[in-house]
């Protein structure tokens, strides 16, 4: 098998579990980041900080090292940039079409809704406080207001009142992701779960699809996830058909995490990422037949996937830091929370620490003498994340 060269722009946690699958197909991995010490960076053969915004030193890179591909694993990145290498005959991961669609809510939702027809909350979008106003006499309240360039939760809040509008888009307006001015405004979806549907599309093979994850978020990000997430064949066929549908309109090959709301009578789309999800971090509890990093890599080479079947039961939980520091925290406590049965602790290893960041993840699986039900591992997974405190170095 030929050793390609593979960019990774953005070098999280995420792309860290994907640096070490594609260190075992014996790939050659540059990891890019715009701080040094970024997780991946860590596993990776070369690694530089560069500001991904930037064409020039995008361009520099890619230039001096001719990658085979270029997997983005995080929004903060020039995406008009990436279209311009992917035409010079540079594949970009899933494709710089699909990048550039997904790292904004307004092109996701428009193609979701508008072009293919596809069940969303009310929305609306905004450039201005007035144009907000209007939006919430479309949307209604309660409503949830949304950069629609960020990740992450960041900017993000919900309201229930015409006064709280103003603070909304100021948040909104601070924490978007580049020169983006615009909100998007949704109806609040009073779901009964959220889930993860991991949806890959192969270069040689028809899209398939992993065990669907069930997760809660807090503030617009990820605290808990644990699969397979309990839902009627009916809802589940219903989330299949909608993410067949969107991902190969999207197009390119690779893994997709599509996000949705069940309510009691509807499978709602809410979002796409395609690459890698948080809540798919569970499936480093050996739940299902290939990891979520192993399957990416196998859809961007072109390699065989084997049928996806769940193994077992899992669940996963996160460990935040609470405080900002330049340094890194010295973690307490991992040598009891490896003590409960079928656990384990992933640190990431950050440079640094800060409000609310994600710092480690607890994961939990079902034994085999066990007969856990999915709420007990989520409270496992919990109980062993909380054991692990920080503590902060000045």
């Amino acid at each position: 098998m030929k050793k390609n060269k593979i960019l990774l722009l953005g070098s999280g946690e995420l792309g860290k579990e994907f640096v070490i699958a594609a260190q075992r197909m014996g790939q050659y991995v540059i990891a890019i980041d715009r701080y040094l010490g970024a997780p991946a960076m860590h596993v990776a053969d070369e690694s530089f900080v560069i500001d991904m915004h930037n064409e020039q030193e995008l361009s520099a890179i890619i230039k001096d090292h001719s990658p085979d591909y270029i997997v983005p694993e995080i929004e903060a990145i020039n995406t008009e940039f990436l279209k311009k290498i992917e035409q010079l005959g540079t594949i970009v991961v899933p494709s710089a079409n699909a990048v550039s669609l997904t790292m904004d809510r307004k092109g996701i939702r428009k193609l979701a809704s508008d072009t293919l027809g596809i069940r969303t909350s009310k929305f609306s979008f905004a450039t201005s406080m007035l144009g907000l106003e209007m939006a919430s006499k479309t949307v209604g309240f309660p409503a949830v207001i949304k950069p629609t360039m960020s990740s992450s939760g960041k900017g993000q809040s919900t309201v229930y009142t015409f006064e709280e509008l103003a603070p909304a888009w100021e948040k909104a307006i601070s924490e978007s992701r580049g020169k983006s001015v615009e909100v998007i405004m949704e109806e609040f979806i009073h779901f009964t779960s959220e889930i993860t549907l991991l949806t890959v599309s192969q270069k040689n093979g028809e899209i398939i699809f992993c065990p669907p994850i069930g997760h809660t978020q807090k503030n617009g990000d990820y605290v808990d996830s644990w699969q397979p997430h309990p839902m009627s064949n009916e809802q589940l066929q219903q989330a299949q058909d909608i993410s067949r549908k969107i991902v190969s309109a999207l197009t390119g090959f690779g893994i997709w995490g599509v996000e949705f709301f069940l309510t009691k009578d509807e499978v709602i789309f809410s979002e796409l990422s395609p690459r890698p999800h948080d809540t798919g971090m569970v499936t480093l509890a050996g739940t299902q037949t290939l990891n979520e990093f192993e399957l990416h890599l196998r859809a961007i080479l072109g390699l065989p996937i084997p049928k996806i079947e769940l193994i077992r039961k899992g669940a996963s939980s996160v460990v935040l830091s609470l405080e900002y520091s330049d340094y890194e925290p010295i973690y307490h406590n991992v040598e009891k929370a490896l003590e409960m049965p079928n656990s384990s602790i992933r640190i990431f290893k950050k440079p640094s620490t800060g409000k609310n960041r994600r710092m480690a993840v607890a994961i939990v699986h079902e034994g085999v003498s066990e007969n856990l039900t999915i709420e007990e591992l989520i409270l496992k997974a919990k109980s062993v994340a909380n054991l692990v405190t920080l503590e902060y170095q000045k």
